[in-house]
């Protein structure tokens, strides 16, 4: 079986300030098949996973573009078409194909065109006709739009929030696949909108629960694949929102069944899954009330995962103003500040000049006293089931034990790594905040005392119910008490 294999992900934050440009992708390469070998524990871990799975069982692979980058506005226009034509230009040039296996986001937004994943996909359909197999495998944060699904035989995505499932999401939809080319299945999917807007956090019940719920129905009678795209709340397309969709073995009238009731049931849980957030000040009082620590803070309003500028002083300031002490806070994204510490070298003593410089929903700058403590080149921190790279750091540490992360590449925090790899400790710390919406949990959970998502201003909203979108349809919870629903 000759395969062609290919990522190119990014979430598109149509609020942002700033747009994707093309050095957004390039701060973590972008790689024209050769991923795998030059990146295979950064931007090319995935290709290399498929790359071999594939070849170990005697499959011939062609991997073509390797592309990802930090979540931001909509990507230019050249940028995204350039990188699209290269993929098309790979498909083409590898005719003929058995099956193509792509890592897409579902959720990347470019000038002209809302849907990218979409436009990829019938463009590849195009090029290889309807008889090869093509398979996505997208984040859950996705847009799960009707171009995809008429171009693409199988789509999955990632059934747990953080996504900590990525490789069993690859490695079932490669089995889909390998039936697929063989003759022994015909996927057929089945799609409910269920008219909602949120976040849906897996690591507690109900979703845990539901997620099991899901995976229940899978494997039999026909029963190929379920997937709960969550949606971006953040990304306004006509399309946006939540989706589940359920894929079988030539059943369409089963597969619209099942969906039909697990969108029911998610519609039940509509009030337990409401993601929890706190004001500013009651986390910091919930934090200075616990004994022990520390007490993990997701500053989820800056979360450049999200499409945030990650340089918001909204809780520093109050940690700063209440004089509250052993407390970690990171990662900043102020390329000034970095550069000033860099050049005053470790053990300087200065003032600086700190965050709230990208816009409004970034806050005020903060200026501290400040001793330079390590600066790293090339810092990285686990991510996952990768390691993900932040650029040279510096870690500077303000009176009263407060520890500040600076880095130069814009992205959320995933690992404790990416303090203690700079030299700090957090386990006597009393506070760690993370500009993170959920994906810190994996790593910071089982240090913490209590993990508190905090309700700071910033770009990223948590009041669903008040985003000002104009292209997709106003009609979801909890903006609607009842949105109109077909199930």
């Amino acid at each position: 079986m000759k395969v062609l294999i290919a990522q190119l992900a990014t979430e598109t934050n149509t609020f942002a300030a700033f747009p994707t440009g093309l050095g957004a992708y390039e701060k973590y390469g972008i790689f024209h098949g050769d991923a795998s070998r030059k990146a295979p524990t950064t931007s090319g871990d995935f290709l290399l996973f498929l790359r071999t799975m594939l070849e170990g069982d005697g499959h011939e692979v062609v991997e073509s573009l390797c592309a990802f980058c930090q979540p931001a506005g909509r990507t230019v226009r050249k940028v995204y078409e350039d990188m699209r034509d290269s993929v098309l230009r790979d498909v083409r040039a590898a005719l003929p194909l058995d099956a193509v296996q792509l890592l897409l986001h579902g959720a990347m937004v470019a000038e002209g065109y809302d849907d990218c994943e979409g436009d990829l996909l019938a463009r590849i359909r195009e090029i290889v006709g309807p008889r090869v197999p093509i398979g996505v495998e997208l984040d859950l944060h996705c847009h799960f739009t009707e171009l995809m699904r008429r171009s693409a035989d199988i789509i999955i995505c990632f059934k747990e929030y953080p996504h900590t499932d990525g490789v069993d999401r690859a490695k079932e939809l490669y089995r889909i696949l390998v039936d697929c080319v063989a003759g022994r299945v015909r996927p057929t999917t089945a799609v409910v909108d269920c008219k909602m807007v949120g976040l849906w956090h897996t690591t507690r019940e109900p979703m845990m629960g539901f997620v099991k719920r899901m995976q229940s129905f899978e494997g039999h009678d026909g029963v190929l694949s379920v997937s709960f795209g969550h949606g971006f709340p953040w990304g306004d397309v006509p399309e946006a929102g939540a989706k589940l969709w359920v894929v079988t073995d030539n059943d369409e009238p089963k597969a619209q069944a099942i969906a039909k009731q697990l969108a029911r049931e998610l519609w039940d849980l509509r009030e337990q899954t409401r993601a929890p957030s706190t004001s500013v000040d009651e986390a910091i009082d919930l934090a200075l009330a616990t004994e022990g620590g520390p007490v993990v803070l997701g500053d989820v309003a800056d979360n450049p995962g999200g499409g945030a500028p990650s340089d918001s002083t909204f809780l520093l300031r109050r940690v700063i103003e209440r004089r509250i002490g052993h407390a970690v806070l990171g990662a900043f994204w102020d390329l000034g500040a970095i550069q000033i510490c860099k050049d005053s070298g470790v053990g300087a003593l200065m003032d600086l000049r700190l965050g709230g410089k990208c816009g409004l929903t970034s806050g005020d700058p903060v200026d501290l006293r400040v001793t330079v403590r390590a600066i790293v080149e090339n810092h990285t921190q686990g991510a996952l089931e990768a390691r993900t790279e932040m650029g040279d750091a510096v870690w500077v540490e303000a009176d009263n034990d407060v520890h500040l992360l600076l880095v130069s590449v814009r992205g959320q925090v995933f690992g404790t790594d990416a303090f203690t790899g700079m030299g700090m400790t957090l386990d006597d710390k009393k506070i760690v905040v993370v500009k993170s919406t959920q994906h810190f949990h994996a790593a910071f959970a089982p240090i913490a005392k209590k993990v508190v998502y905090v309700s700071s201003p910033g770009a990223l909203t948590s009041d669903f119910a008040s985003i000002p979108y104009k292209e997709r349809d106003l009609d979801y919870w909890p903006r609607v008490a009842e949105p109109h629903r077909d199930y």
